[in-house]
């Protein structure tokens, strides 16, 4: 029996010591968990009291259970204020309480959460002062044995939405000028070239009335320099138009061979007196007819071969055309043998303004906008311009762009139908400026037609009710009525001129201007100054009854 009381003793001694092994092994894990818990707590709350951004934490009353030091710097409260504050009388504007308890209760009920776990959502929060401003929150919500805990983070955003609001302002303002600049510019070009279509109008009257042979040597040099100054007008209008994000390409059929011949007859009075042979020929099969932006390819051929001839004392100037990428690309390389250009020149070249010889005794004029506007019109027929150049030895420009070759148009036909309208049209002619009436008049009456004078577009349409006409001109600045008003009445009218062409005569060159031209009915746009060509040419074109 003893040895049996003996054994069991033994027996539970050594459960016993088992148990106590076990019971320190499960406190040192307590302890264990305990200091790690501690350590993430202290972690928290560190990251919590270091955080840049607002931190608070909430229980499921929206009671205020942690308030950081970013928070307090944030809202004026100390965390002392804050801690057992319920967060809608504190921070939340009071115009939006309402709102804002109305959605807590949604997200407390399960209802779809609109804030919480919906990652930044910008609010407009309170200050200590009363004072509101706008904030970017971050809510999430996390289970505890008491509940939940719903944890916001909060960043005050007023700098970043200053500085939003100045940008937007920024822009609206450079809007503004853009818009009035470009208003500005447009009624400079009216302002323009309506004396200048009277100038240049009636010297062309003038050319066509007995004149001595000094007289017409004076004339002819009056006109040289008013075309001089109108072109200098469209290239500044253009640039503004490109930079302003307006300029629209017009395509055309049209000839590489015709536009490039006619560009050589037209420099080689240049060339000749500055002893330089001008040529121009096809490298490989040539590709005539394209479609394409006649005028802009031919603004931009005209300054870089004209540069070219400036710029050349007995010399040579070839211009190439080589069709590349199987025909879809047209290369067109400008070799010159004159004076070159220096590297501090060869970088600037294309720049506004910039000219080989800006001093008081260059022997050469220009206002250095040519380059620049080509590389603008080049750049938006979607190809490439550029030069290579060594001093004293020549230049050579090659210019890329894109192209649609078509077959060749049958436009003799079409010419001829113009050259031999040799009919009298009773035109309707509405123009204000007693000057420009005086110089279209004129040349409709030496070209044959019968005119009716209008000064304005109210008396346009009254007189458009009564008579029947085969065209109308159309001045579009005009006191009482203005002419796209008169094309409207007339077009909605029942008169006789209801259907009758209508071509405006404008000095805006603006391409949103045209367009809207167009829309208000009229048939086609005449810019100012008018020629008598191209007058007589649009009469004939679209007079009706031919």
């Amino acid at each position: 029996m003893l040895t049996q009381i003996v054994a069991g003793m033994g027996s539970l001694i050594i459960i016993l010591s088992l148990s106590a092994l076990y019971v320190a092994r499960l406190l040192r894990q307590v302890v264990r968990h305990r200091r790690k818990a501690t350590e993430t707590s202290n972690r928290l709350n560190t990251v919590i009291l270091a955080a840049l951004d607002g931190v608070i934490v909430v229980d499921e009353e929206w009671n205020i259970l942690e308030f950081n030091p970013a928070a307090e710097q944030i809202f004026g409260y100390s965390a002392q204020e804050a801690i057992g504050k319920p967060i809608s009388g504190l921070i939340v504007p009071d115009h939006l309480v309402a709102e804002y308890e109305q959605r807590m209760k949604q997200a407390q009920d399960g209802h779809e959460k609109q804030i919480i776990g919906k990652g930044h959502v910008k609010l407009e929060a309170k200050r200590a002062d009363g004072s509101l401003f706008p904030v970017e929150v971050s809510l999430q919500a996390a289970a505890t044995e008491d509940g939940y805990l719903y944890i916001a983070f909060l960043r005050d955003i007023t700098h970043r939405e200053r500085a939003k609001a100045e940008l937007a302002a920024a822009r609206d303002q450079a809007l503004a000028s853009e818009k009035a600049k470009t208003s500005f510019l447009a009624t400079m070009s009216h302002e323009i070239r309506t004396p200048l279509n009277g100038l240049l109008g009636n010297l062309s009257l003038l050319n066509d009335t007995p004149l001595t042979a000094q007289q017409k040597r004076y004339t002819q040099n009056i006109e040289t320099s008013g075309k001089l100054l109108m072109s200098h007008i469209s290239d500044v209008l253009d640039i503004t138009k490109y930079d302003a994000g307006k300029f629209t390409l017009w395509p055309v059929a049209m000839s590489l061979s015709i536009l490039l011949q006619d560009i050589i007859d037209n420099q080689s009075g240049a060339a000749v007196p500055r002893d330089t042979v001008l040529d121009w020929k096809w490298i490989g099969p040539p590709i005539d007819w394209i479609n394409a932006d006649r005028d802009r390819i031919q603004h931009v051929l005209m300054n870089v071969i004209g540069n070219a001839v400036k710029f050349t004392h007995a010399g040579k100037v070839d211009v190439t055309l080589e069709a590349i990428g199987g025909g879809s690309e047209i290369e067109i390389k400008i070799r010159d043998t004159g004076i070159g250009m220096d590297k501090a020149l060869l970088a600037q070249i294309f720049d506004d303004f910039a000219t080989g010889d800006s001093s008081y005794g260059r022997d050469v004029g220009g206002t250095g906008l040519g380059l620049g506007l080509a590389k603008r019109f080049v750049k938006a027929l979607g190809g490439t311009i550029d030069v290579k150049s060594v001093q004293g030895v020549g230049s050579l420009f090659c210019i890329r762009f894109p192209i649609t070759p078509i077959a060749a148009p049958d436009v003799a036909e079409h010419r001829d139908t113009e050259v031999q309208d040799n009919n009298s049209h009773h035109i309707l002619l509405v123009e204000d400026n007693e000057i420009n009436r005086v110089v279209a008049r004129e040349m409709l009456h030496a070209a044959g037609h019968t005119v009716t004078e209008a000064h304005n577009g109210r008396e346009a349409v009254d007189i458009a009710q009564e008579q029947s006409f085969d065209l109308i001109l159309m001045d579009i600045s005009m006191p009482v009525l203005d002419g796209r008003a008169a094309t409207r009445e007339i077009r909605a009218g029942k008169g006789p001129c209801a259907h009758v062409p209508i071509v405006a005569l404008t000095a805006n060159t603006m391409t949103e201007e045209l367009e809207a031209y167009l829309a208000d009915g009229m048939t086609y746009v005449l810019t100012k100054p008018l020629s008598r060509a191209v007058l007589t040419r649009t009469v004939g074109t679209f007079a009706i009854g031919i």
